[in-house]
């Protein structure tokens, strides 16, 4: 009668130690899940701001650059397409992230191209509201770069929670999938020719 109680006491160790492990190795990939959302909802969030600022810009410079209709209708027409673009927090995969940084990236250089006929026109350099709105831009742009540098972090100490022995086996059968990084864009590694 003993050794039967004994092994049932065991037993019932064994499980709850078992129900407390899975239940924290779960809890801890849920928490880690959702960093990585929270984290991915602050790079789009940054990202907004820019393409908020942008209309503003775009009309400053439209009053002093009015033959430059091009490049503005370009910027424009970035601005429209990388705000279409949308990635869901729980599909962040390289190919979604790329897609999503390809647009945004054609809006960069978009941004890019404007900001240098600006330099055409010294009176519009010189207008408090587009300087505010250029500094406003810049500073937009550092905080993208730190966004994403956040959101990697997160999504690196998520997956290496789903990858990582014993949890990796609750990843598995409670379907916790790894999540994509953000990567330097293609050529980002050759430096830019100055010419004078």
């Amino acid at each position: 009668m003993k050794k039967g109680l004994t092994i049932i006491i065991i037993l019932a160790v064994v499980v709850l130690g078992l129900f407390f492990w899975v239940k924290n190795s779960y809890n801890r990939l849920v928490a880690g899940d959702e960093q990585v959302s929270a984290a991915w909802a602050q790079v789009e969030n940054v990202y907004q701001r820019r393409a908020d600022l942008i209309p503003n810009l775009v009309a400053t410079v439209k009053g002093y650059a009015e033959h430059e209709s091009e490049t503005l209708e370009a910027v424009v027409s970035a601005r429209a397409k990388a705000t279409q673009v949308t990635v869901d927090p729980d599909k962040l995969t390289e190919e979604e992230i790329a897609r999503f940084q390809e647009a945004q990236g054609e809006l960069g250089s978009a941004l890019g191209r404007l900001m240098m006929i600006t330099e055409n026109y010294p009176d519009l350099k010189a207008n408090r509201n587009f300087s505010d709105l250029q500094a406003q831009l810049e500073g937009t742009e550092n905080r993208i770069t730190v966004e994403r540098q956040k959101y990697n972090d997160t999504a690196r100490a998520y997956n290496v929670s789903v990858r990582s022995f014993p949890s990796n086996i609750i990843a598995s059968i409670f379907n916790f999938e790894t999540k994509g990084y953000f990567k330097a864009a293609d050529g980002a590694g050759t430096a830019p020719v100055v010419e004078f």
